[in-house]
């Protein structure tokens, strides 16, 4: 069993990121600029933005960070949007996910221009990925796409399961693994699969992505298994001075000896999500979707 390091992948590729755009200014080019919208005070909210501000550090970005109150109006924050959609010096920016219950979500997301849509969400994105055309491919499918070929995992005619449906990885995720040079055979599984044990006992690959602590079990899935575990469910904990701990979809302890490659929680798909946000802002820095 080969445990799958995001973090020391995601550093990895921040340096070179970081590497990319000193050449760019060394070279008379701009500063990718990434600015972020934050609305309330949700504490994992504010930790993501955070962890996102910091990176842009390390990768040598310019970034904003733009707050507001949880009783910002949708007009007000629509408007914000309109301003950055027009700001010629920021490359790419996000509006950091939960909004408050008054607030469209799909209405804000589909507000941003596609063009400045580093986080993916907007349906030009996801359509475009879709068929394989130039887009910015939201963070967690890319990052989970990057882990995968960066540890040379085999991918071609391979069964691979996916467990969740969400917009935000388990549809992505499984258009990926799919298209030509990835190459998977993919099923996608939900709350309403029957005979889902029998299912992921075929799996080459199981990427868990439905939310559910440990819920994938030894009993699941067949020797030799890659793993990939999206789960970030906060769990009461008697361990840690927070009174909590990070738990995943999967039953780690009993599972990983099983598997031939398995992604840990924390520290796998966690720092490649923020890290292909990187990876976007730098693409929407040197004009991925300019003329599109």
């Amino acid at each position: 069993m080969q445990l799958i390091d995001g973090k020391a992948t995601a550093d990895k590729i921040k340096q070179e990121i970081a590497a990319e755009v000193a050449e760019i200014v060394k070279n008379g080019g701009k500063r990718p600029h990434l600015a972020a919208v934050l609305v309330g005070h949700d504490g994992g909210s504010e930790t993501y933005v955070a962890a996102k501000v910091k990176a842009c550090e390390v990768c040598g970005f310019k970034s904003t960070l733009i707050r507001y109150e949880s009783d910002v109006t949708e007009a007000q924050l629509l408007a914000k949007i309109d301003e950055l959609n027009h700001d010629e010096d920021i490359d790419g920016f996000i509006v950091q996910l939960p909004l408050p219950k008054h607030i469209d979500e799909q209405k804000v997301i589909e507000a941003i221009d596609y063009r400045k849509d580093v986080d993916g969400f907007h349906p030009l994105n996801v359509g475009r990925m879709s068929i394989g055309l130039p887009c910015f491919v939201s963070a967690t499918p890319a990052g989970i796409i990057e882990l995968l070929k960066r540890y040379n995992v085999e991918t071609s005619g391979k069964n691979c399961v996916v467990i969740g449906r969400s917009n935000i990885v388990g549809k992505p995720v499984a258009t990926l693994m799919m298209q030509k040079g990835l190459d998977a055979t993919v099923t996608v599984c939900h709350s309403r699969t029957k005979n889902l044990k029998e299912i992921c006992r075929q799996a080459d690959i199981i990427i868990a992505a439905l939310g559910k602590p440990e819920f994938l079990t030894a009993d699941m899935v067949k020797d030799g298994v890659v793993i990939v575990d999206v789960g970030t469910t906060r769990v009461p904990s008697t361990e840690t001075k927070s009174g909590f701990r990070l738990k995943g979809d999967v039953k780690f302890d009993e599972v990983a000896p099983k598997c031939s490659y398995i992604t840990p929680v924390p520290g796998g798909v966690g720092p490649m999500t923020i890290c292909s946000l990187m990876k976007n802002t730098l693409l929407a820095g040197k004009g991925l979707l300019k003329n599109c």
